[in-house]
């Protein structure tokens, strides 16, 4: 995972915290919304995931006309045979990037819904199991709202990690411009992967390994029903929100080389993990209110563990 990490930091520049945290999810078997301005790098950060891996990779450009069957499959009735033959999706796939997800009618948002959970889709009644790994990263343009489709609160809380993309630091866009590639030169897939499938599973049947204290899973019980004592939240954390965070706080460690999980891992994650299944009340938005900031205050005022 160390070779995966440092190969993917060489190539996209200034990202090392989201880098880091896109691999944990991809690690935890969990999924990723990516939300950032256009031109940061958040097709390129999950292409290069899937280059420097083994697995089949698809690419959706969602759109206002697409249709549910455009992303799952459908059944067709081949003539030269005659007789009706199952097409499959673009979600049959190990890495699926699901760009500007937002783009598209709730209809085929939910087209998802099945697969990102349940791992398997139905076509025409039959249902088909999807690859092992499946791993869905979706992206989504925090402004130009007009025309788009906001994703609802069912759909967010199928992703593990919302991970926010911002402008790198003069450093980091320095270096981007030093190393940028002309768009014609063909960027090659390394000869060998820096992560197998096979090597993949074998990390995730050791996640169970990973030891968590009972001390450390009351402070994430804790810090999840603190979220839903807060008059300024409409709508705290639900149980699967802390099981992502235990999850997640797994990945972290196993990660990093550990077998146990320390309180520094669930702090790491806890805003990715939980900014998008939090809604503030309005008056809480127009007093400048952030999901973000209330999951710091929250960090600040739990008990932390010893």
């Amino acid at each position: 995972m160390q070779q995966l990490l440092e190969q993917m930091e060489r190539i996209v520049i200034g990202q090392r915290k989201n880098i880091r945290l896109l691999v944990t999810a991809f690690l935890a078997g969990g999924h990723v919304l990516l939300e950032g301005v256009p031109g940061l790098g958040k097709t390129k950060m999950v292409r290069t995931l899937a280059e420097l891996s083994d697995g089949l990779f698809s690419r959706v450009q969602f759109t206002p006309d697409m249709m549910p069957s455009d992303i799952t499959g459908s059944v067709i009735f081949n003539m030269k045979e005659n007789e009706f033959q199952t097409v499959r999706g673009p979600v049959f796939t190990n890495l699926l990037l699901a760009d500007e997800i937002n783009r598209t009618p709730p209809k085929t948002q939910s087209a998802l819904l099945e697969a990102m959970e349940e791992r398997q889709v139905t076509i025409q009644g039959t249902t088909y199991r999807l690859p092992d790994p499946f791993f869905v990263v979706a992206t989504q343009n925090p402004v130009e709202y007009e025309g788009t489709y906001p994703l609802p609160e069912a759909q967010l809380d199928r992703f593990l990690f919302k991970l926010t993309v911002s402008y790198p630091s003069l450093e980091a866009e320095t270096d981007i411009l030093k190393n940028h590639v002309p768009f014609y030169a063909e960027e090659r897939r390394p000869a060998e992967p820096a992560l197998t499938l096979e090597r993949l599973k074998e990390l995730r049947a050791g996640l169970g390994q990973v030891v968590v204290q009972d001390s450390l899973v009351e402070y994430i019980a804790a810090l999840i029903r603190k979220t839903r004592e807060d008059k300024r939240l409409s709508l705290g954390a639900s149980p699967r929100a802390g099981i992502a965070l235990m999850t997640a706080g797994r990945a972290w460690a196993l990660l990093d080389g550990r077998n146990f999980v320390t309180p520094d891992d669930i702090k790491t994650v806890a805003v990715p993990a939980l900014r998008h299944r939090l809604m503030l009340t309005p008056q809480a938005e127009l007093e400048g209110e952030t999901s973000d900031h209330f999951i710091q205050e929250t960090l600040a005022t739990v008990p932390v563990p010893r």
